[in-house]
């Protein structure tokens, strides 16, 4: 993919002003996933129309829109109370997936990070949706079932497999008793699901439901992580590593692995957040050192064969930890880098690389403005997409070089939207939000693209 650069003296290494281009124009928001935007031929952008921040919960649609006819699907309406959101896209098919809250919601059981589920709807057969997970909150617990919630879910590079993260009921409603004998705490943690086969639950609960996959959870955490230690407390902001995983040093090939971010205890007693890697097996239903389901009093466990690293070690660095927005570790589509953010020496937050192997990190960017929100790489690897002072950057994932495609917008203006900034499947555009103000009255969050020029 070539990109056309004009330069300019603007504060990243150049500029160039090429299309930018608003796509959906309703009087309601649009809220954009941190990736997985795009369908897998490029021709639509799915969204959720949730609260213009998307920190509160309240939509009850997902739609897609056609990037050149401004055609408008609904691919999913909730009812019965419950909302909808967070949604992604097969980069194989015209699935979605994306989080369900509650029917019907009680008293005691609202919407909360513990009380939603995955669902998996076709655009071929709209409003008709799967459940992706199985809930059992009663013992005996189920294997291939959780007793919780499930949270921006993920499709695999080949469709095949869901990356979530979670959180469990059962654990959060016996509370932080601080007798570590008592019981485990819930703790964020990350799973996957599997189409290996449909998993089946008693019903004997009314929060109790069935799902079309085999679901576990794939981190390990830790209630009161040992200061300078690699237990974690929490794990999150995932991503899959490599279209078809990465190289060992051994020139062997680890086919399938997640990078996420886990909350370790430095030395110092302060909690930061490093990277961490986990390797899967090919078969996540063998039992490993505990129950998959867990137990009235722990957490579920990993199957057999998965292995949890740490890759960074930033403790000692002046400003230690994953810092800047809040983002998702991304990886190059070779799986050779981990991208993140952390701060450089001078405090600015800059773009990061590691190694899934060694861990090593290093520099990439030595911007002047902070790295501004989630990222992603282009599919040709060459390029992450990001915000920079107001504006819509790419930069160079091998020189570091920054490179702005829309005007910086004064203080009077909305910036683009922090929480994403996603290329398409053919590496020739990039969609993002800005705020907007409606003829009708009001502002609302509107989908943007940003057309990258070729020589």
């Amino acid at each position: 993919m070539a990109v056309l650069v004009m330069m300019a003296n603007v504060g990243c290494s150049g500029t160039a002003r090429l299309n930018e281009r608003q796509i959906t124009h309703a009087p309601h928001g649009h809220i954009l996933t941190n990736t997985g935007v795009w369908s897998h031929d490029g021709q639509w952008i799915i969204y959720d129309i949730r609260h213009p921040s998307g920190s509160v919960f309240n939509g009850n649609r997902i739609e897609r829109i056609n990037v050149d006819t401004g055609a408008v699907e609904v691919l999913y309406k909730s009812s019965n109370g419950a909302y909808c959101g967070v949604v992604t896209a097969s980069p194989v098919d015209d699935r979605v997936v994306f989080i369900h809250g509650p029917e019907q919601p009680t008293d005691d059981w609202q919407y909360a990070a513990y009380h939603r589920r995955g669902v998996i709807v076709d655009a071929d057969a709209p409003g008709k949706a799967i459940n992706l997970d199985a809930r059992d909150l009663t013992e005996p617990f189920t294997p291939g079932a959780l007793r919780g919630g499930t949270h921006v879910h993920v499709f695999s590079p080949d469709g095949q497999w869901v990356s979530f993260t979670y959180e469990d009921h059962v654990l959060a409603a016996l509370g932080d008793e601080p007798d570590p004998d008592a019981h485990e705490h819930n703790h964020r943690n990350v799973g996957v699901s599997v189409p290996d086969h449909p998993v089946r639950v008693t019903h004997d609960h009314p929060r109790n439901h069935d799902g079309e996959y085999f679901t576990v959870l794939v981190t390990r955490t830790t209630d009161a992580p040992a200061p300078g230690s690699d237990q974690i407390s929490k794990a999150y902001s995932d991503a899959w590593v490599g279209i078809d995983g990465y190289l060992r040093p051994d020139g062997s090939r680890q086919h399938r692995a997640i990078a996420f971010q886990g909350n370790v205890v430095a030395a110092s007693g302060d909690t930061i957040s490093e990277a961490y890697i986990v390797d899967l097996p090919d078969d996540l239903t063998r039992l490993g050192d505990g129950p998959l389901a867990g137990t009235a009093t722990t957490r579920p466990r990993p199957p057999a064969g998965v292995v949890q690293r740490r890759l960074t070690f930033t403790a000692d660095r002046k400003y230690p930890g994953l810092q800047g927005p809040r983002h998702w570790l991304r990886s190059s589509p070779d799986g050779s880098h981990i991208a993140m953010l952390m701060r450089d020496d001078a405090g600015v937050v800059q773009l990061w690389t590691a190694s899934p192997n060694s861990g090593e990190s290093a520099q990439l960017t030595h911007n002047a403005h902070d790295i501004a929100s989630a990222f992603s790489w282009s599919p040709d690897g060459r390029w992450i997409a990001h915000m920079m002072d107001r504006s819509v950057c790419i930069t160079d994932a091998q020189s570091g070089q920054t490179t702005r495609l829309s005007p910086r917008v004064d203080e009077s203006m909305q910036a683009p939207w922090e929480g994403a900034c996603v290329f398409s499947p053919d590496g020739r555009r990039i969609a993002y939000i800005r705020n907007m103000p409606h003829e009708s009255g009001g502002r609302f969050n509107q989908v943007f693209i940003t057309e990258l020029g070729s020589h």
